[in-house]
């Protein structure tokens, strides 16, 4: 499994539409185990994305779809920049489906 945590900032004030935005891209991609938004409680202009993905090459196959392309390109004019971004190996948790391990 493949993961990224991912902050960003959103424009002063247009944080609600970027999460929508968002929000209503995140059904239906390949691949994708789990996409979370969320606010982040102490800045009023941030979101977290939490993604889980079956394979990092899932992940970068999704942004050539066009719905993808579609919401990045919406969503681009109210994004200031980006925080930090982390690269996770998901190990799985309530509400994550892990394939079962072999040894």
């Amino acid at each position: 499994m493949y993961g990224l945590i991912n902050k960003l900032n959103a424009v002063p004030g247009k944080r609600a539409e970027l999460s929508a935005i968002l929000l209503d891209a995140s059904g239906g991609m390949a691949g994708c185990q789990s996409y979370i938004i969320a606010e982040d409680a102490k800045d009023p202009d941030a979101l977290w994305v939490t993604e889980v993905w079956d394979s990092k090459e899932s992940h970068m196959a999704s942004l050539q779809t066009p719905s993808v392309k579609a919401a990045i390109a919406k969503g681009r004019p109210f994004v200031a920049g980006f925080g930090n971004q982390t690269e996770t190996k998901p190990l799985g948790g309530h509400g994550l489906r892990v394939p079962l391990m072999r040894s």
